[in-house]
């Protein structure tokens, strides 16, 4: 299987993380580059998730699908008054 084709960037980081990740990859027996790696394809994946749901929801929102906030204004004041009620009984 072919590797995909990389290039190589730079950046400047703090040396403390610098060093916690010469730590990790010592204990790992990985490389930095492949911590890097995983760190930015995690960092990437949540971040491709909020935005996608992000322009989901203002998608519904223009669609006249959303939750009026007063609606949900009460449900938030209402929370855990039904439980403290049951506990002063």
């Amino acid at each position: 299987m072919a590797r995909p084709a990389t290039q190589a960037i730079s950046f400047r980081i703090p040396v403390e993380k610098i060093n916690a990740l010469e730590r990790l990859a010592k204990a790992t027996d990985r490389p930095r580059s492949w911590h890097i790696e995983q760190a930015l394809d995690s960092y990437l994946e949540i971040q491709t998730w909020q935005i996608a749901q992000i322009e989901k929801s203002i998608i519904e929102m223009d669609a006249d699908q959303g939750i009026p906030h007063e609606e949900i204004k009460k449900e938030l004041l209402g929370w855990g008054k039904e439980s403290r009620a049951k506990r002063s009984r």
